[in-house]
């Protein structure tokens, strides 16, 4: 196990009376974010400073999300069908409402290829999250899928809380543990023991599960870490309010880490560059998940990240919010 070198941490938080339900008080500090060993878009690795903030101790599940749908009568992204005029040159048959389900192919394939095992699902959302003939029954202990960001803004401003900057959220996955190569230490599984729901095999069409799952899992399944938080690495990947950029951006980062106006990119933001004609503007996601494979995704880590569409809901994406002293929360 790495050495905890981490300013800071969840131990000197306010007394116990006033935590939030579960949530965790991490007191902040400064600690190393990024990496240099590993995809381009984690360097240049910087040392950040975070304010103390809450964090929920784990994804928001489908129970919880429910209970925000039930309170307010909410729709998400993907129960909308899209308009003609937000997707140039879209077939007309394909503007339907519905998600991304991870599909697995039979056979191995093209690594570079997404849509052999990415198929847009008419009818698929947070209540259906593999297609209409799908369910949440026996599941509301997993972690709320096929949310779009305003999704996740929505529930955070409904639960008066926000969602992380992406150094708030680094900072919480390490727990404790300084530049470590994952949320527990240097080893993906130490002593041949699953620490977080990831892809075993041969990604997309070999799953052989040996953590016991498939797709997603309850959220406390796996061992919380040091800060006493589950599933910050694996199972589904988390908004954060930052937008993504193809490296860090130091400077920004010292002033530290309130997060990006969210109601509009920045000047030169990042978009997909598959789609030059539809310049939708991509959020950073956070903490990989359960298909994440050593052969395709090694984004199983704290310091990895991932560009999403602010418009784009799928299967493996879900969602975890924090509280700061400044925000609406009210314990």
């Amino acid at each position: 196990m790495a050495e905890s070198l981490i300013e800071g941490g969840s131990s000197d938080g306010p007394i116990a009376e006033s935590a939030p339900a579960n949530m965790v008080w991490i007191s902040g500090g400064i600690f190393r974010m990024g990496s240099d060993r590993h995809y381009a878009e984690e360097a240049p690795a910087h040392e950040v400073r975070v304010d103390g903030f809450w964090i929920d101790r784990t994804p928001v599940t489908n129970s919880d999300f429910h209970k925000f749908v039930r309170a307010t009568g909410y729709v998400t992204f993907a129960e909308v069908p899209p308009r003609a005029r937000d997707y140039p040159g879209a077939l007309p048959h394909m503007l339907r409402a519905g998600s991304l389900v991870f599909t697995p192919p039979k056979h191995a394939v093209d690594l570079s290829r997404w849509e052999q095992w990415w198929q847009f699902k008419f009818g698929a959302n947070w209540r259906r999250p593999y297609g209409p003939r799908s369910s949440i029954a026996g599941i509301a202990d997993h972690p709320v899928v096929h949310i779009a960001y305003r999704d996740a803004l929505a529930y955070a401003e409904w639960a008066g809380k926000a969602l992380p900057s992406e150094a708030e959220w680094e900072f919480a996955a390490r727990g404790g543990l300084e530049a470590a190569e994952f949320a527990w230490g240097e080893d993906l599984t130490p002593g041949g023991r699953h620490l977080a729901n990831t892809w075993q095999g041969n990604f997309p069409h070999e799953n052989l599960a040996t953590d016991g799952y498939e797709r997603t899992s309850p959220v406390t399944a796996f061992p919380p870490n040091g800060y006493g938080l589950y599933d910050m690495i694996g199972n589904v990947w988390e908004w954060t309010a930052d937008w993504f950029a193809a490296g860090h951006d130091v400077d920004v980062a010292k002033s530290c880490c309130v997060p990006l106006n969210p109601l509009g990119a920045p000047e030169g933001g990042s978009y997909d560059p598959a789609q030059p004609e539809v310049r939708i503007p991509r959020k950073a996601l956070k903490g990989g998940s359960h298909l994440c494979a050593p052969n395709y995704c090694r984004r199983y880590r704290p310091a990895a990240r991932h560009p999403q569409p602010i418009d784009t809901s799928t299967s493996h994406v879900g969602l975890r919010c924090i509280a700061r002293q400044r925000s609406g929360y009210r314990p």
